[in-house]
């Protein structure tokens, strides 16, 4: 499909667009031994929408805490956490950046740059716009958005545990971002 992206309407309105932390998630999966998926998440982000006049202005960004993994077992996380393997004492957060949007209605596509400690490399994620809301409870509009993608562990210098972990990581952003006041 092509889209000319000087004349797609933004659904949202101008501004920066803040973080709804208790309803966004950043999720991920990974082979263990080749032959079943472990599931896990990070706790701690933080992420900003800025949206623009044009789709050519529009930008995220986020940075998310590496010490905060979760996978649902303590003591692998400790592991995971340590020198041997993650090092985040050397790798403390790892970084996203747009470089373009585009698309329409409920497909996107987003291009950009993540950093694992001194490691960038370029992610391209596929976003479902999911809609907007308008809250009750105190009036705030909410977007909701869906973005996948991969990476390749070895591109990012963590290529520990070949044949016990999977090259290629899944991850799963689920967002919630809240309009700005003045919109």
């Amino acid at each position: 499909m092509t889209n000319d992206t000087a004349t797609t309407a933004l659904p949202l309105a101008p501004g920066h667009w803040a973080l709804d932390p208790f309803h966004s998630s950043v999720g991920f999966t990974v082979r263990h031994l080749g032959i079943a998926k472990v599931r896990g998440r990070f706790e701690r982000l933080e992420a900003e929408l800025f949206v623009g006049e044009r789709v050519e202005d529009v930008r995220v960004s986020a940075t998310v805490d590496l010490a905060s993994i979760d996978t649902g077992n303590a003591d692998r996380d400790a592991h995971v956490r340590a020198s041997d393997l993650l090092d985040v004492e050397k790798r403390p957060t790892m970084t996203y950046r747009s470089t373009r949007v585009s698309g329409a209605g409920e497909d996107w596509t987003m291009e950009g740059e993540l950093t694992i400690g001194e490691v960038t490399r370029p992610l391209t994620l596929a976003v479902e716009f999911g809609g907007l809301v308008d809250v009750p409870m105190d009036g705030s509009r909410h977007a909701g958005f869906e973005a996948t993608g991969e990476i390749r562990r070895s591109e990012f210098g963590l290529d520990f545990a070949p044949g016990l972990l999977g090259e290629v990581v899944k991850i799963q952003l689920d967002m919630q971002f809240v309009e700005p006041r003045n919109a």
